[in-house]
């Protein structure tokens, strides 16, 4: 990939204007897959056309899936049923989608065939044994690189259901193994340590498989049968995150989001920045495809820190970089806590907004599994986004108010999620451009 990096400036006016976001990354990957494995062709909508969501698709192609697009943003899945994929000898490469290799590792644990998934360099190094272990006691037959890609999935293997309850509260753990046991004898139940996003069991009752569960917990058992839906992919929270900060801290300014998934499991950002006295309205709530969406109202208003509550950690894991922005302009001190998960994203997240935070001048101590940021200004600066398109967004709102501009290094990744972001950004007041 063609190193790319970016210079972020103070805007020069309020934000103003309507965003539409990408399709949500997590729903995309679920609704390829179960579309893949459903009896019938499923049409999924607003699919997000990032690297990542493409790289499953072209893993499903392999396995004898056949795809259309009848326009961007749009997929016709020519789903097999539960037992029709077929085994290739290529390495599936899933890019940098570590939702995409740990949720495929448990579709893949009950196929009669083998398979290898491999990843990026970034992908190559981020642990899998959270997924890999309970699929082994499961019976998989799985070997790593000392817990870390390729996974090399042995196929044949006679899975049992089991009742698991996970170290970290974690979708793609839970997800993994509910895919397992779709394929497993008996009942396999998760039960988390705190209530993640129930993506994976919604569409799983949509798709007609009969599935019990409630916050936290989740039941499936082997036997049945997918059913072909059609899927109305709602607008990504995470990526609408950097768009709901901008215009928290940007004077002045006010964002309309369209059509924002609201899944109660997904919007711990905007209960964080509601405690530090962000004004945020929701209008046109509606439901799609047993979702909760709706347009977010955004408007400018001073912040202040805020010692974060534990319950609302595991509902904003992925927005938690733009929320270190935030927290460095608000008044006074922000504690974090209990985010631990943060270390083994696409970057070691925590270490890497502290870094670059602090090479902009900021007061921030880094915790085990948080941070303590003491709010003020942003200073300008050069900082490395460690290929983490989640990063690199986050230092693009910083900009947007440091004295002086930020230089981001290493942003080409920003493509595997937000496909056109910084075109979308210019268009509503960022000052964002390509690095020369």
């Amino acid at each position: 990939m063609t190193r790319l990096d970016w210079l972020s400036r103070a805007a020069a006016a309020p934000l103003r204007g309507e965003v539409v976001v990408p399709g949500d990354k997590s729903v995309s990957h679920r609704a390829l897959m179960f579309g893949a494995l459903a009896e019938g062709t499923s049409h999924i909508r607003g699919f997000l056309e990032g690297e990542d969501t493409r790289a499953t698709a072209a893993i499903l192609g392999k396995l004898g899936v056949r795809f259309e697009t009848p326009a961007v943003g749009e997929r016709l899945v020519h789903g097999v049923g539960l037992h029709g994929l077929r085994g290739t000898t290529e390495p599936l490469d899933c890019g940098n989608a570590g939702t995409g290799m740990r949720l495929l590792a448990g579709l893949l644990a009950g196929q009669a065939f083998d398979s290898t998934l491999v990843g990026d360099e970034s992908l190559s190094r981020r642990p899998m044994r959270r997924v890999t272990d309970p699929l082994t006691t499961m019976g998989a037959s799985i070997d790593t690189d000392d817990g870390k890609p390729p996974l090399r999935i042995h196929g044949g293997a006679r899975l049992k259901g089991i009742t698991y309850h996970p170290p970290v509260a974690s979708a793609q753990i839970k997800s993994a193994l509910l895919l397992a046991g779709l394929y497993a004898e008996g009942k396999t139940e998760v039960i988390e340590p705190h209530p993640t996003r129930d993506y994976t069991e919604s569409m799983l009752k949509a798709f007609g498989w009969p599935i019990e569960y409630s916050p936290g917990k989740a039941s499936v058992e082997g036997g049945h049968a997918l059913r072909a839906v059609d899927v109305d992919v709602p607008a990504d929270i995470s990526s609408a995150a950097f768009f709901i900060v901008a215009a928290c801290i940007v004077p002045g300014s006010e964002l309309r989001l369209k059509g924002v998934g609201l899944n109660p499991r997904r919007t711990g950002l905007l209960a964080a920045l509601e405690l530090m006295g962000a004004d945020i309205s929701v209008e046109n709530e509606r439901s799609s495809g047993g979702e909760e969406i709706g347009d977010l109202v955004v408007r400018y208003r001073r912040l202040h820190g805020v010692a974060l509550p534990l319950d609302i950690v595991p509902d904003m894991i992925d927005e938690f970089p733009a929320l270190f922005v935030a927290a460095a302009v608000a008044d006074g001190l922000t504690t974090i806590r209990g985010a631990a998960e943060l270390r083994v994203k696409e970057s070691d997240r925590i270490a890497s907004m502290a870094a670059g935070l602090q090479a902009c001048g900021v007061k921030i101590d880094e915790l085990p599994d948080g941070a303590m940021i003491q709010g003020g200004a942003i200073g300008g600066g050069a900082i490395d986004s460690h290929g983490d398109h989640r990063i690199a967004m986050s230092f693009a709102i910083a900009g947007l108010v440091a004295s002086a501009p930020i230089t981001i290094g290493d942003c080409a990744n920003v493509a595997t999620s937000f496909p056109g972001f910084m075109e979308l950004a210019n268009g509503v007041g960022f000052q964002l451009e390509s690095a020369r």
